[in-house]
């Protein structure tokens, strides 16, 4: 077995420091997306996936599981005993987040309530499937926030062999690398490269911080041009506005 399926905790490329987590966790996966399109980097939110638990954000390291189509000569090899998934569940660490690659498949499950809770039970943040969830009902009375494509009663072998984790996988269309990290709102869920997080976390915040403003004005019965964006000749109100917003906290 290489190290890189040898399961046990995602690489963690970048810090999750207390500011970050508090960046992150305050803005929306809309925002971030856009940050990241501004970037050039068009192909970061799962397209497709619905929370179980839209109340709940998710932040943390992407540890990756990949499965592979079924073939029934290699079930015993690759999908018995301590599979890739169960190395997985039984390795996850605290702030990671289960990113599997279930090729888009929705008729087997990849994952269920006993596993879900585990996961959950070792710290882990999340779980993010492109195929279907097991056990949807039990796993969305969970207070963890899982992002699945659908609900389907079949086990993964019916379609699906664990092969491997802590490698690039391919989710919902998106690429995600090990140690990325991933973002859940009640909108979705996406990947964040781990390289720009730093970057990106920042600027997201000064967006969501101007789109307030705006909010307010457009309240107040304001026209939204001049103020989403912001415009060169109302910067000065929305500086004077954000100054007077740092002193009362």
């Amino acid at each position: 077995m290489s190290e890189a399926d040898s399961g046990g905790m995602a690489p963690h490329p970048v810090k999750l420091t207390p500011k970050l987590k508090e960046q992150l966790n305050g803005v929306a996966t809309a925002t971030l997306t856009m940050v990241l399109q501004q970037k050039g980097i068009r192909s970061t939110f799962f397209s497709g996936l619905k929370p179980t638990n839209p109340q709940k954000r998710m932040l943390g390291y992407a540890l990756t599981l990949r499965y592979v189509p079924m073939r029934e000569d290699l079930r015993a090899e690759l999908g018995g005993g301590v599979n890739a998934q169960r190395r997985a569940i039984e390795g996850v660490g605290p702030d990671e987040v289960i990113v599997i690659e279930a090729r888009y498949k929705p008729d087997a499950g990849t994952c269920g309530d006993i596993f879900a809770t585990r996961a959950m039970r070792r710290g882990a943040t999340g779980l993010v499937t492109d195929g279907a969830l097991r056990d949807d009902p039990g796993v969305s009375e969970i207070d963890w926030p899982v992002y699945r494509q659908a609900a389907h009663a079949a086990t993964l072998s019916r379609r699906h062999l664990p092969l491997e984790t802590n490698v690039p996988v391919t989710c919902a269309e998106v690429l995600v690398m090990p140690g990325d990290i991933i973002v859940g709102d009640a909108e979705g869920a996406m990947v964040v490269p781990a390289a720009l997080v730093e970057e990106v976390a920042e600027k997201a915040a000064e967006i969501e911080l101007r789109e307030t403003w705006a909010l307010e004005r457009v309240n107040a019965g304001e026209s939204s041009i001049g103020v989403f964006p912001v415009s060169d000749e109302r910067m000065p109100e929305y500086e004077a506005w954000k100054a007077a917003r740092d002193r009362e906290q």
